[in-house]
């Protein structure tokens, strides 16, 4: 969501707030009201003395000679200390300085002695959100908006709702900033970025259907702009009806001439039809935003996303590679080469990829990734010490059923039983394939937990009586606790389904 950044907010109050502190000392000011219960403060007017001094500090402040300017102030203020403009001109000179505490004092000197100003809550906010108080950010940027809005300062308002609408960006409190931004906007109706975070916040917090008149007459104004047909199309398939979002889509790539933009729209033309289904046209429109954009990287992935999805393994490794050949140092594009060079059997390629990855800064998520393809590449080569390494840094930031069956399989080969029986239980309870189950059988037989490898052999076969597999672990766990007769039964039965073990073990 886009908001005005907390140094522009400084600089913007800096300008506008020093011509005040000029203007202020440059007449007398009658006696004004403070807050309820506390004594009316009589403003002393400067002297023709104490203004020539001010205009001193001032210029000393706007050349940067911050220690001058404060001695010039403090002496001001020690001379006529109801008089804000003084108070204000030392406040800005040790926010300049960072003495943030000693600014906050003197802001609130000034906006005792200059109630109606919006500068000085305003400038207090600006403090308030750098010390971390939000909540005492917004309500100083609230109250700055009110006087300036009392004032009839429409340029004041406008940057103090833009104030406010940063900090409701921050808790995430979107009806209350679709609220300040409708304010924002009465007061720059011609502002289209304005327009466009109006119809942005309504639709984050779930009035997209509120958003819409604004966005067509944005889109009316501006036909060029991505953002908001972006969104447009955005609030029509939350409302379930994607086939509108593909059109108005279309139309923008119509109406849109730069590359970039059309590219940006065609993909995510893309992500929509392959939430209805149809692949083929999905893979078109990735290709064609390729092609719109020879530079966009996310094109080239998705391509590559969508065609594996699609079965078509040839042309993902293609849409791949030329990703990575574009953007060598994007790991996640690297990482998606990887994952599916080791589906490929490409298994050298795919670990050195995924090496490669791991180098390049990426992500929580696609270090996981990373990791769990070098691990299944190492363990696939016999390097099962590492493999085990890479394999647990990966279940530890993205748990899997498949990362702890293959960490599992890494630790069996190590001859660590109970750390296989460990991660092949998490596996076999994240998603109870029979590969898993299988494999845990094996483990909690080699961990001599003959008991429980029955148990889970059993369930196996209960669920696929032709198990061969299944039924010689049964044997073999029953054979353990000296059943010989249950397990040659198993195990003839693993034997007449093809299990070439159990009939080794038979004679």
């Amino acid at each position: 969501m886009p908001a005005i950044p907390q140094a522009q907010q400084e600089q913007s109050v800096q300008g506008q707030a020093a011509t005040t502190s000029a203007q202020t000392s440059a007449q007398a000011t009658p006696a004004t009201s403070t807050a309820a219960g506390t004594p009316a403060v009589t403003v002393t007017p400067l002297s023709a003395a104490q203004q020539t001094a001010l205009t001193s500090a001032q210029s000393d402040f706007t050349a940067g000679r911050y220690a001058q300017a404060r001695a010039g102030f403090e002496a001001l203020v020690a001379q006529n200390y109801s008089n804000p403009a003084p108070h204000f001109g030392l406040a800005l000179t040790l926010l300049a300085q960072k003495d943030d505490k000693g600014a906050a004092f003197e802001f609130t000197q000034f906006q005792v002695l200059s109630p109606a100003s919006y500068e000085g809550p305003y400038n207090l906010g600006v403090l308030a959100s750098r010390a971390g108080r939000f909540d005492d950010a917004l309500k100083f940027y609230q109250d700055a908006a009110a006087l300036a809005r009392t004032a009839n300062n429409a340029q004041a308002q406008a940057l103090a709702l833009e104030a406010v609408a940063g900090e409701q960006t921050r808790r995430a409190d979107f009806a209350s900033l679709s609220t300040t931004l409708t304010d924002l906007a009465a007061l720059q109706p011609g502002n289209g970025d304005v327009q466009f975070r109006l119809a942005q916040a309504r639709t984050l917090a779930g009035q997209g259907v509120a958003a819409l008149p604004g966005l067509y007459a944005l889109l009316q104004r501006e036909p060029g702009r991505v953002d908001a047909a972006s969104l447009l199309a955005d609030i029509y398939v939350a409302q379930g009806l994607p086939e509108r979002a593909l059109r108005e889509l279309g139309a923008a790539v119509g109406r849109v001439a730069n590359g970039t933009a059309r590219s940006a729209l065609l993909l995510q033309q893309a992500g929509i039809l392959a939430t209805t289904g149809d692949l083929r046209a999905a893979i078109f429109a990735a290709r064609d935003a390729r092609t719109a954009d020879t530079r966009n990287v996310a094109a080239y992935v998705r391509e590559g996303q969508l065609r594996l999805q699609n079965k078509d393994r040839a042309g993902a490794l293609s849409a791949y590679q030329a990703a990575v050949q574009l953007a060598p140092k994007d790991a996640a594009a690297r990482t998606s080469l990887a994952a599916l060079r080791l589906d490929l059997g490409q298994t050298a390629q795919a670990t050195q990829d995924a090496a490669l990855a791991l180098t390049l800064s990426p992500d929580t998520a696609t270090r996981a990734r990373a990791q769990f393809v070098q691990g299944v590449g190492l363990y696939r080569q016999g390097q099962y010490a590492r493999a085990r390494t890479l394999l647990a840094s990966s279940a530890a930031a993205t748990p899997s059923a498949e990362t702890s069956l293959w960490l599992g399989l890494s630790s069996y080969a190590l001859k660590d039983y109970k750390g296989a029986v460990s991660a092949l239980q998490a596996s076999v309870q994240a998603s109870p394939s029979a590969e898993a189950r299988r494999n845990l059988a094996s483990a909690l037989l080699a961990d001599a937990r003959y008991t429980e490898a029955e148990a889970v052999a059993r369930g196996l076969v209960t669920d696929s009586p032709k198990d061969a597999e299944a039924w010689y672990l049964l044997g073999l766990s029953q054979r353990s606790q000296r059943r010989d007769g249950e397990a040659r039964q198993s195990l003839r039965t693993a034997a007449n389904l093809g299990n070439v073990r159990a009939r080794e073990a038979l004679k």
